[in-house]
């Protein structure tokens, strides 16, 4: 236990002494998230040709289902899904899959639309070609109501642009029924005085067909923003980066002969590489605890939305730790393939990026096209991002991230024991 506690304090030691570097170290990732959170607070914007996947459960089996089948694929900007995997949809098994993140949206109309759309349609004409209509009637429109569920990690614009499309459907829908039924009444009343102004009251009013929007699942304190997306992804971002400083120091000890002074004392290898590890996990952990307290405290005095963290801090931790393991193991690995700080840090910056921006990090999974959001698994960045977007957004717990935190511990148990075996068959001798 000396020997590791030794090895910990004396990385960290190294660390301090290089002030320039820890400076970039800390101070770049929460430039980054501060500059990305302001310029993205409710501006993120999904674009692209590909018409965006709409689950829906139509209950009412009705005149309103099929029209909005049509008037949406007219549009072609919203593809409504009701199988999956070749079985129809019911409203619990479409609020999982918005829930999970497999699909953004999910439709439900309910049972009865239709006859009540055609009743107050009726009812709205009859009132007014009443020659005394009743008020208390006319205040008494029904309001039928069409469920939307959204994944709580949509964000703003993009969840706007999708409901904006599915109201201006159903208002076409609407005002449609009440030229129907317009038409029908003026044959009724032809010549009469009250027309022209009846067809302005009944085209014109408002609309009573409403869309209820809710997130599918989740903690409904936990709202979808930029904020909770960005502090989470650049957080995971500068862990990663961890892996140019390591690297460097893995290079150095081997080029100044240190790590081979370190090979003759009687010290196990295992404690100089575990106490290597524990010191760049802490400053991992540092790093991101700042990165929160910027999104707790620093972003809300630009204007922006206050990070709010839940309440599964100890399965915040427990992703966080499992994202600091990750990204030593992978620092590790890295400065034993090395053979010089160019290498090192030319491809170690850029791989972190590219994983970065398959991981989510830099534009959200969802609004990337098929392919690439199938190779963004293979990301640890993805693996960390969904994880911290469960806790922070949909009010998850530790067992609903399992498979996030074995993942990350799993990828720095792997690349650790590849450090292991390059750094033996290169020989102890750090060469």
């Amino acid at each position: 236990m000396k020997q590791f506690l030794a090895t910990f304090f004396k990385d960290l030691l190294i660390l301090w002494r290089d002030r320039a570097g820890m400076l970039v170290l800390f101070v770049m990732p929460m430039a980054l998230v501060l500059v990305v959170s302001l310029v993205q607070n409710n501006v993120l914007e999904a674009t692209g040709r590909a018409a965006v996947k709409v689950l829906l459960v139509d209950v009412d089996q009705g005149y309103v289902g099929q029209q909005v089948r049509q008037r949406l694929a007219d549009s072609g900007g919203i593809k409504l899904i009701e199988t999956v995997e070749e079985s129809p949809l019911d409203e619990v098994t479409a609020r999982q899959l918005v829930a999970a993140g497999d699909y953004q949206f999910g439709l439900l109309i309910p049972a009865g639309l239709s006859d009540g759309l055609q009743t107050e349609v009726e009812h709205q004409a009859e009132q007014l070609f009443r020659s005394y209509p009743d008020p208390e009637e006319q205040n008494e429109a029904l309001e039928l109501k069409v469920k939307v569920f959204f994944d709580p990690t949509v964000q703003g614009v993009f969840r706007t642009a999708v409901l904006s499309s599915l109201r201006h459907a159903f208002f076409g829908l609407e005002t449609a029924e009440k030229g129907r039924e317009l038409s029908q009444r003026l044959k009724q009343y032809f010549g009469s005085m009250k027309t022209q102004e009846s067809e302005q009251q009944l085209l014109g009013g408002n609309a009573f067909m409403l869309i209820d929007e809710e997130p599918a699942g989740g903690d409904p304190a936990l709202r979808p923003n930029a904020v909770q997306q960005n502090i989470p992804a650049w957080s995971l971002f500068g862990m990663f980066f961890i892996v140019v400083p390591l690297s460097g120091a893995l290079l150095r000890e081997r080029q100044e002969g240190t790590l081979r002074r370190l090979l003759t004392l009687p010290v196990p290898y295992w404690a100089l590489w575990a106490g290597k590890t524990m010191a760049y996990v802490t400053i991992c952990l540092v790093q991101f605890c700042l990165m929160l307290l910027v999104g707790k405290y620093i972003l809300p005095l630009f204007g922006t939305p206050v990070f709010e963290l839940g309440n599964q801090v100890s399965a915040v931790f427990l992703l966080a730790l499992s994202a600091a393991l990750a990204a030593t193991g992978y620092g590790l690995l890295i400065g034993t393939l090395a053979r010089s700080f160019d290498q090192a840090a030319m491809f170690g910056a850029v791989s972190v990026v590219i994983a970065a921006a398959l991981g989510g990090v830099m534009i959200p999974v969802y609004v990337m096209p098929k392919g690439m959001q199938l190779i963004s698994q293979i990301s640890p960045l993805a693996w960390g991002l969904d994880g911290f977007l469960e806790l922070f957004v949909r009010g998850g717990n530790v067992q609903s991230i399992g498979s996030n935190l074995l993942s990350l511990f799993g990828f720095f148990v792997v690349t650790t024991l590849l450090s292991l075996l390059v750094f033996t068959r290169r020989g102890r001798s750090g060469g």
